[in-house]
């Protein structure tokens, strides 16, 4: 069994003085050289435990390793569930032979574990890490597809040759990134476990880059990582003595119709799986709060978590109106979100962004995100180290909208659509939103020109869609949504996760509960979206949950007022991050064409927010991975509370 004989294991648990501990984080080695049986190497312990130490912020509680031959793995635990000692990680099976480290959560782990235990399974602790240990030994590699929840684990099988399994949930909640080095396979939630590797050099991927300045977003397994993947969602990975990694795509979304039942029955079908889906996400043993915008989404999610949490803790973010255009002042949700508060009865927080936060707060998130994706979040970021100070675990909003159909100015591109490559044509056009591939001549220079010059955006959007060719005869609509959740959204729960363990908080996402994904996605497209109007059935499962003047409302996202302020306040700061000296060095864009974007800016000639953003950050990417610069924490915006009990 595991141990001392065949290699080691321990788990230190600390008594947080801070009660804002972080969700999971795992990280291991894999290296084939090493004979089964040898004890670990002091260089390989002493390894092991700085890359768990990279992502101490994922899990202060406790941390844990198993050291055994070929393999090193560690885990950083948040206590979430079960916080005794016998939750903490890794855990093993009885008979010592498989043992696990896991960052998630499973949310009908109990029910699994009442199965389990009816196959003769015997548990030792009550937490969701050893009902996955079981599943597994009951049903392989298939336990992955009975576990509903948010998940990226490690396995270690020492039976028979040996066997490293890692797997990652349906929807990539949960992020797991891998590189090879030298001969060893390094793994973890982070990639920044990797920069103390032996070996690993941080390295500007340019073809990533190329396609992170098309789409704001990568479609496929690469990151800005020269050699990191990130491990697909819905896909497993297994490694043993007689061969390569294998990999294996155990689900993908689709949107796909069944049948038609009629509205009524799937309006009830939407509301009892919508609410049983947020009950089932409060599940814990520590404090649980909400986000509250002034949308459908986290309305309904507030809704019915706060039936079941007296003065349940809500929280939202702003940005100063004044001096803005009406289109920019209707993105500060205050007003909407603290009129839902005072409905629903919870304990309400808000959080003010200025203008001036960007440019202490780029510095962190860049480092915590380190994967760059969609849209501009340093909000986002704000307003959860805002709910870290209260709760461990924040209910948010994600995934309403791709399982909803709540983009109709988006699908419209894909209306009338052919065939798939025409519908790549049109979409790649769409959502080419930074550089489209007409431009790319004339602001990308050197490497970083000869990297696009083989780059076509039509063609990462065909190979996302390359198995859907009868939705593009049927149902362009679902065709749509289905590219989106393989794509938009995986980038929005980078964010996620990221803005979320950066400030010691677990963020849960019930819209993408599989029992409702399951129910949507053989729902018809019709009752999704309608004359323009996306959502319907979402509207209608909704009345009489939260205030019709919500589900009336017309969707606005939550975004800071970047046009104004990159014209006024922070244009100084956008040009010497996109134009400055160190920006120049790098040898990427022509200065001509960058300072033709920033006029053009300035003037109102163009609305250049995103470029500016993306360049800004990927100039920060390479001030923190390439120069090596580590942020300082810096103090937190202005924050105030409305409402709710002390």
């Amino acid at each position: 069994m595991l141990g001392a004989a065949h290699g080691a294991t321990t788990s230190r648990a600390r008594r947080a003085k801070d009660p804002l501990a972080t969700m999971c984080g795992i990280a291991g080695t894999y290296d084939p050289s090493v004979p089964r049986g040898r004890a670990p190497a002091l260089a390989t312990r002493a390894i092991i435990g700085r890359m768990a130490g990279a992502i101490a912020h994922r899990g202060p509680d406790a941390d844990g390793f198993i050291l055994d031959g070929p393999v090193a793995l560690a885990n950083r635990r948040l206590a979430i569930v079960d916080l005794s000692a016998a939750g903490r990680q890794p855990q093993f099976s009885a008979d010592g032979q498989i043992g696990i480290v896991y960052n998630g959560e499973l949310y009908n782990f109990h029910a699994l574990r009442s199965e389990l235990v009816a196959r003769g399974h015997r548990f030792a602790s009550s937490t969701d890490t050893e009902v996955i240990v079981h599943a597994y030994e009951e049903f392989g590699d298939a336990c992955v597809h009975r576990f509903n929840g948010m998940f990226a684990f490690a396995i270690w099988d020492r039976r028979g040759a040996g066997r490293l399994v890692l797997a990652r949930d349906r929807w990539g909640i949960k992020p797991l990134y891998y590189a090879h080095v030298g001969g060893t396979l390094a793994f973890g939630s982070e990639v920044k476990s990797f920069l103390e590797l032996p070996g690993f050099r941080a390295e500007l991927d340019l073809d990533a880059a190329t396609e992170y300045l098309t789409f704001q977003n990568l479609f496929g397994d690469r990151t800005l990582f020269a050699g990191v993947r990130t491990l697909p969602a819905g896909s497993l990975m297994t490694i043993d003595g007689e061969g390569a990694p294998r990999m294996t795509r155990w689900w993908r979304p689709r949107f796909e119709a069944d049948g038609d039942r009629g509205e009524a029955w799937y309006v009830t079908g939407v509301r009892e799986r919508f609410e049983e889906a947020v009950r089932r996400q409060l599940m814990g043993d520590v404090p649980v709060g909400s986000y509250l915008s002034g949308g459908m989404d986290s309305g309904s999610i507030t809704a019915v978590a706060a039936r079941q949490i007296p003065h349940l803790h809500t929280f939202t973010g702003g940005f100063p109106v004044a001096g803005l255009g009406v289109a920019e002042a209707l993105t500060d949700e205050r007003a909407a979100a603290e009129f839902m508060a005072r409905t629903m009865g919870t304990e309400h927080y808000t959080v003010v962004v200025q203008a001036d936060d960007l440019p202490r707060l780029l510095p962190e998130l860049v480092w915590h995100l380190e994967d760059l994706r969609v849209a501009s979040s340093y909000h986002n970021y704000a307003v959860a180290r805002l709910a870290s100070r209260f709760v461990k675990v924040v209910l948010a909003g994600a995934g309403g909208d791709e399982i909803f159909a709540g983009y109709p100015w988006r699908y419209a591109h894909a209306a009338g659509t052919t065939s798939l490559d025409d519908f790549a044509s049109r979409y790649s056009d769409y959502w080419s939103i930074l550089v489209p591939d007409t431009e790319k001549a004339g602001l990308f220079v050197g490497d970083l020109a000869r990297a696009a010059r083989g780059f076509r955006a039509a063609d990462r959007v065909r190979e996302v869609v390359d198995d859907l060719g009868d939705l593009a005869r049927t149902d362009p609509l679902h065709l749509a949504m289905t590219f989106e959740a393989r794509t938009y959204l995986q980038g929005l729960f980078v964010v996620e996760d990221r803005v979320s363990m950066a400030h010691s908080l677990e963020s849960r996402v019930p819209f993408l509960d599989d029992d409702l994904v399951n129910f949507t996605s053989a729902m018809p497209s019709r009752y999704k979206l309608r004359d323009g109007v996306g959502k319907r059935i979402l509207r209608k499962a909704m009345r009489g949950l939260i205030p019709d003047e919500i589900l009336a409302a017309r969707k606005q996202g939550f975004a800071p007022p970047e046009d104004t302020w990159f014209r006024s306040e922070l244009a100084p700061y956008l040009r010497e991050m996109v134009d400055g000296p160190r920006a120049r060095s790098r040898g990427l864009f022509d200065p001509a064409a960058v300072g033709t974007i920033l006029g053009d800016h300035a003037a109102g000639r163009r609305n250049h927010k995103k470029l500016l953003w993306s360049l800004a950050c990927l100039e920060q990417w390479q001030r923190t991975f390439l120069d090596g610069e580590r942020p300082a924490s810096g103090a937190a915006p202005s924050a105030r509370r409305v409402g709710g009990h002390l």
